[in-house]
């Protein structure tokens, strides 16, 4: 391996250590939808389920609370009103628009420095728990002035 390709993968590394240190990791894990989603003719005539499992990084100075309340946090209402919003919108072809258009709109969020996120449909083929996607998305990170 060459040494910038190696440096690229180190800082990379190091990017992700200093995300997991300075965030809280806050989730919905399968929650569960029902979406007109899917490219195939047997997906398209009525909704099916959908698993979506959501991680959301958020910095500690945004999300410990001084005053043990709410409004002092990321609200996990917030995820689920950004999941409706979008499967409200008819129907989707492919899953991996799906997590695209979540992830975007999730790290849109001032309080989201990253976002980890997956849909599974459960129901497709008999021989599998479920085919899905994956996506991870940050924000660039900035690091407390007194951290290295």
């Amino acid at each position: 391996m060459n040494g910038s390709r190696r440096r690229t993968v180190l800082t990379a590394g190091a990017e992700g250590l200093a995300l997991l240190q300075h965030c809280r990791k806050l989730f919905l894990r399968r929650h569960e939808v029902q979406v007109r989603i899917g490219a195939h003719a047997f997906e398209q005539s009525a909704p099916q389920r959908l698993w979506i499992d959501v991680a959301l990084y958020v910095p500690y100075a945004q999300s410990t609370p001084a005053h043990d309340r709410l409004d002092e946090v990321v609200d996990y209402d917030f995820v689920r009103a950004v999941v409706a919003e979008r499967i409200a919108q008819g129907h989707i072809v492919l899953q991996e628009t799906l997590c695209d258009d979540l992830a975007q709109r999730l790290l849109a969020h001032p309080g989201v420095q990253a976002v980890h996120l997956s849909t599974s449909k459960p129901d497709v083929y008999p021989d599998c728990e479920a085919v899905g996607v994956e996506v991870f998305r940050a924000k660039p990170l900035s690091l407390p002035a007194d951290q290295p």
